[in-house]
C-alpha cells in the first residue's frame, strides 16, 4: 500500500486550477488556430483571430483565458493500492488555495436558492473511480456556465436508434445557438441512465480534440455530427460562419433494454482540462 500525503494532493490541485485557467490545452489551441486559418467568412475569421490573440495575451500576462473561471469538476481515479487520508478535503483545499492565490474569479454559491458566494470557489464537483495501481490520477476541468447552461439530457426510446442520437445532439446545439459562446466543443454521452449519460458527456470534454473514438461506429458518429453542426451556420459568437464546433467527442456505456439516454454537454472554445498523476 502506497501512502500519498494529503498535502501533495492539495498542492497538485492548487497548481492545476491556476494552470488550467491560464493556458488552453495544446490540442484545444491547435483546433482553434486551425479553425481560424480555415474560416472563410470574414466576420467569423476576425472573431477567431481575436480568440487566438486572447490566448497569446493570457500566456504572456498570466491572466485567465476567460473571465468566467468556472465551477471546478474533478475526475479522480484512485489506485486501489494507494491511500490518501482526507482526499476530498485535500481537493477542496487545493481549489480554495488555487482560486485565492491565483486571483481567479470566485463564482460558486453555497446554496442554489440562498445564493451566498463561498468566496473561494469551493466546493468543487468530484467524480470518483477506483482503478488498478498505487497512483492517483486527477483530471481537473473548470467549466464556465455560459455553455454549461446549454446542457441537455434526452431520454430516447431504443427504437430511435443512432438517428435519434444525432437529432438530439443537433437539437441541443441549435437551441444553444450563440449562448454557448461558439466555436464550441460538444461532449456527448450515450447509454447508462439519467445521470450516467450526463457524466459521460462531461468527461468526453476532457478527451483530446484530436483523439477519435476507438469504436468504429462511434468514430463515424463523431465525424458526422461535427460536419452537421458546422453546416448549421451558427458560427463564432453566433454571427455566422463555417466553424460552429471544433470537435465532437462521444462516449458510450451499457444501458437498459428499455432506454437510450443521451447527454449533451457543450463547452465554448475555452475547453479547459488538465491532468496530473501523483
Amino acid at each position: 500500500m502506497r501512502r500519498i500525503e494529503a498535502e501533495a494532493v492539495t498542492e497538485a490541485v492548487r497548481r492545476l486550477c491556476m494552470s488550467a485557467n491560464r493556458y488552453l490545452p495544446a490540442d484545444a489551441e491547435r483546433a482553434l488556430r486551425a479553425a481560424a486559418q480555415s474560416e472563410t467568412w470574414p466576420t467569423a475569421a476576425g472573431i477567431l483571430d481575436e480568440l487566438c490573440r486572447n490566448l497569446d495575451t493570457a500566456r504572456e500576462t498570466g491572466l485567465p483565458i476567460c473571465q468566467d473561471t468556472g465551477l471546478v469538476t474533478v475526475f479522480a481515479e484512485l489506485g486501489e493500492d494507494a491511500h490518501v487520508s482526507g482526499f476530498e478535503e485535500a481537493v477542496q483545499e487545493g481549489v480554495r488555495r488555487g482560486y485565492t492565490e491565483g486571483y481567479l474569479r470566485k463564482s460558486v454559491v453555497g446554496d442554489p436558492i440562498i445564493r451566498e458566494n463561498t468566496k473561494d470557489n469551493t466546493p468543487a464537483v468530484i467524480h470518483y473511480s477506483v482503478v488498478d495501481g498505487e497512483s492517483v490520477k486527477i483530471t481537473l476541468s473548470p467549466k464556465g456556465f455560459g455553455s454549461e447552461n446549454m446542457s441537455r439530457v434526452f431520454m430516447l426510446k431504443p427504437a430511435e436508434g443512432i438517428e435519434g442520437v444525432k437529432n438530439a445532439v443537433i437539437t441541443a446545439v441549435k437551441e444553444a445557438g450563440p449562448n454557448a459562446c461558439p466555436p464550441m466543443v460538444v461532449g456527448v454521452g450515450v447509454g447508462g441512465d439519467f445521470e450516467k449519460c450526463a457524466i459521460l458527456a462531461k468527461k468526453a470534454l476532457t478527451r483530446s480534440a484530436e483523439e477519435r473514438s476507438s469504436v468504429p461506429y462511434v468514430r463515424q458518429l463523431e465525424q458526422e455530427l461535427l460536419e452537421s453542426i458546422n453546416k448549421l451556420g451558427i458560427g463564432p459568437a453566433g454571427l455566422g460562419g463555417r466553424m460552429t464546433a471544433l470537435a465532437v467527442n462521444v462516449e458510450t456505456y451499457a444501458t437498459h433494454i428499455a432506454g437510450l439516454p443521451v447527454g449533451v454537454n457543450i463547452c465554448c472554445h475555452v475547453n479547459r482540462h488538465i491532468v496530473r498523476t501523483i
